[in-house]
């Protein structure tokens, strides 16, 4: 069974608000806001939570738009992540223990210092669309290796563009 995980990109006028990963699972990576799931939370709930403790921001409302799972082959257990657009917030972006915040215009966004499979899905978020995937690699990046796509499945779910 897969851990369900969620993430969540903060976008306002355009930018988008990514987090540099100070410690633990994808450290020295920029990425969106999220985390896992805790017992008795919905999934949205720990969408808001997750935005909160990792950039001090406040969602009012998250929207659902994505759905990936991702699978190793060595056998390490996989995930489901939940991925959500927030746009509606309060706050300023701050640095936590965990990631130091930073806005981003689309065009500069660090695609080569995220996740691989960020390259295939962050296109289609950011122009809009509900999408689902499947992705499955050798086995979990570390902080001096990148995990290898060995089969991928990405299909637009809803295209409201």
């Amino acid at each position: 069974m897969r851990k369900v995980l969620t993430l969540c990109m903060v976008m306002q006028d355009g930018k988008l608000l990514l987090g540099m990963k100070k410690r633990g699972f994808g450290m020295g990576r920029w990425n969106g806001f999220g985390g896992k799931v805790e017992e008795g939370e919905s999934i949205e709930e720990a969408a808001r939570r997750e935005v909160f403790e990792e950039s001090g921001l406040a969602a009012r409302s998250v929207k659902k738009r994505g759905l990936i799972r991702f699978d190793f082959e060595d056998g390490t257990r996989g995930v489901e992540v939940h991925i959500f657009a927030c746009d509606d917030f309060e706050g300023e972006a701050e640095e936590s223990e965990e990631m130091r915040p930073k806005w981003f215009d689309v065009s500069t966004i660090p695609i080569g210092k995220m996740w691989t499979a960020d390259a295939l899905w962050l296109p289609l978020f950011l122009s809009g669309k509900t999408f689902e995937g499947d992705f499955t690699y050798d086995r979990p990046s570390s902080s001096d290796r990148t995990s290898v796509i060995i089969r991928k499945n990405l299909v637009v779910t809803d295209d409201k563009s």
